[in-house]
């Protein structure tokens, strides 16, 4: 072995001996628990009436706060829809005489997404179409939307719908 290695090997054992033999002689004397004095304090029925006195103040306090606003706007509520007044057939005017009938609008439909799923009779596929105020209709061919449609044929990039107000066929393509 290298001189050095044993020197160091030699220094190393020498420390570890000198710190056990101090380790051994060292006597531990176990020591009184501290124990805190005791606090001097006017009574119960002193602490008693300060909390008393702190809660009324509290109250006054209190009562004398402004009372919070109500906010200016919801922001987990949709503002309502503005009501437009409708006229129906045949009324008449305060102007003139019988106004011509109103031509009721469709409603803003939207084909978002198609679905499609193997059955033993053939593929079966699902709409998915948006209207107007966040609604959604996921539906087949044969089922309704709303009041109005009812969905004729799923195709595979368009809806027809029937509307059963006018009899008429409007389709709705993916864009």
């Amino acid at each position: 072995m290298a001189p050095k290695k044993v020197a160091v090997y030699l220094g190393a054992g020498t420390v570890l001996a000198a710190w056990l033999a101090t380790a051994a002689s060292v006597e531990q004397t176990p020591e009184a628990p501290i124990v805190p004095a005791p606090v001097q304090t006017a009574g119960t029925e002193t602490l008693a009436e300060e909390v008393q006195a702190q809660a009324g103040r509290l109250r006054e306090r209190l009562a004398s706060a402004p009372a919070p606003q109500q906010p200016a706007r919801n922001p987990f509520a949709f503002a309502p829809k503005p009501v437009r007044p409708t006229r129906s057939a045949g009324t008449t005017s305060k102007s003139g005489p019988a106004s011509f009938p109103t031509v009721v609008s469709e409603p803003v439909l939207g084909l978002i997404g198609l679905a499609e799923e193997q059955s033993p009779e053939g593929p079966v596929r699902t709409a998915i179409i948006s209207a107007e105020g966040g609604e959604l209709f996921i539906v087949k061919a044969g089922e309704f939307i709303g009041a109005r449609y009812r969905v004729q044929r799923v195709g595979a990039d368009a809806v027809e719908l029937t509307d059963l107000t006018t009899g008429a066929v409007r389709r709705l393509a993916l864009r």
